[in-house]
């Protein structure tokens, strides 16, 4: 609770050595665009910049002295990620994008040197990559997303990240609810770590008013989304179910900002509209150095082609020669139809215990030894998440080993199960 009790406190901190200078004014100009879209008497929208930052509580003063600056929320919301990491040196913001092989297909950080790194450019990048899901999906992940930059302990480590895959969208914050699940599913109170991150999207319609968002995920979702908290690592990750998603191409267009879906929010025009959008200087995720296409390690390159590997095109999603050596050896395809058996309860439970999730791990790798590819494929978790919640522990306990512990880098590397 005093942790709790520091983090929302500094949320109002004001930055007396971070000036205006500091600010990447592509964004204030682009939110106060905003701001007069859905205010357009305020008159606010007269001010200066330094007022009307000071009005939303972006800028403060120090009362009995001449001092003033950026507030800590100020500082996240419109400064670059260089200055933000002075203050807060576990910053970090990702997106990335799984393909069918669990390889990175998409992903942009805060760290990556062609964008701002801030917050509020960090909403509209991932809501752009979000677009060409249903309504009722973009609406629910336009609420999630906001949900994890207005909680998010900026002191925590790991960062806020976005992973898609397929078949779900999570976003993972560090910080735990400060209120019990079932009260805030209830809605009506919320616990606000940043309350002056919070305000400045309410001043833009980005929030409607404390303590609905995840009553309005749960209401408008089209499936049950999954939320847990992981006490030991202080997150919380909040899982969204999609119907699907079309095949997308990417085209000049893609970096068109929220398309359509701006209408829908009451939101300001793209922020790609002119040649000052704040975002006008980002190339095509196709061209970045960290492009799969690019990189020596290319999906459709090499030994370690997926085309090369029995996870070809023409087995299905649910086959169960995706993780077979051999489909004409018929003992192993006996044993992966086995795994594919132990691992159903984990794929049909979003939510389990992670006492009953070790314990299927261990049955699995006691069978043979299994990429983390392909326990992310049994399981339908994500490779960092098991990794990070599961196989490491498993591990630390001596109850799992690794196939080549000698090249924690191997190609071919897999967990197998101390019998």
């Amino acid at each position: 609770m005093n942790k709790d009790a520091s983090v929302r406190l500094q949320d109002n901190i004001v930055l007396e050595h971070y000036g205006l200078n500091e600010l990447h004014l592509e964004s204030v100009r682009h939110y106060r665009e905003q701001f007069a879209k859905v205010k357009p008497n305020h008159p606010w929208n007269g001010l200066e910049t330094k007022d009307f930052l000071y009005k939303i509580g972006a800028w403060g003063k120090i009362r009995n002295t001449s001092k003033e600056g950026l507030t800590l929320a100020g500082l996240l919301m419109f400064s670059e990620e260089r200055m933000i990491t002075e203050v807060l040196p576990q910053y970090f913001l990702e997106y990335r994008e799984y393909d069918d092989d669990m390889l990175w297909s998409n992903r942009f950080t805060s760290q990556d040197g062609t964008w701002s790194g801030n917050i509020y450019d960090f909403y509209f990048k991932v809501m752009n990559e979000l677009k060409d899901g249903s309504e009722a999906e973009k609406e629910a992940m336009h609420e999630a997303l906001v949900n994890a930059i207005v909680h998010a302990d900026y002191n925590g480590d790991g960062g806020i990240i976005v992973e898609r895959q397929r078949s779900y969208v999570q976003f993972s914050n560090p910080g735990l609810f400060g209120i019990p699940l079932e009260q805030a599913f209830s809605g009506g109170v919320s616990h606000l770590r940043n309350s002056n991150v919070f305000k400045m999207f309410i001043y833009i319609h980005f929030c409607k008013r404390a303590g609905v968002g995840l009553k309005t995920i749960e209401t408008i979702c089209l499936q049950q989304p999954v939320i847990d908290q992981y006490d030991f690592q202080e997150r919380t990750v909040i899982t969204l179910p999609i119907v699907s998603f079309p095949e997308r191409h990417k085209q000049d267009d893609d970096l068109e900002m929220i398309c359509d879906w701006s209408d829908n929010l009451e939101l300001a025009d793209s922020i790609n509209n002119d040649e000052n959008s704040i975002n006008s200087e980002l190339e095509s995720i196709n061209k970045e150095l960290e492009s799969v296409n690019k990189e020596s390690n290319c999906v459709n390159s090499g030994p370690n082609s997926v085309i090369s590997e029995n996870n070809s095109c023409n087995s299905d999603q649910n086959s169960i020669n995706n993780l077979t050596n051999s489909v004409n050896n018929e003992e192993e395809t006996n044993i992966d139809q086995e795994l594919w058996s132990i691992a159903e309860i984990a794929r049909k439970k979003k939510r389990l215990a992670p006492a009953k999730m070790e314990e299927v791990i261990l049955q699995l790798c006691a069978h043979r030894p299994l990429m983390l590819k392909e326990l992310a494929y049994l399981l339908d978790r994500t490779p960092d998440g098991l990794r990070n919640n599961y196989l490491g522990k498993l591990l630390a306990e001596g109850k799992m080993r690794l196939k080549y512990p000698e090249q924690l880098n191997h190609p071919r590397q897999a967990y197998i199960t101390n019998k």
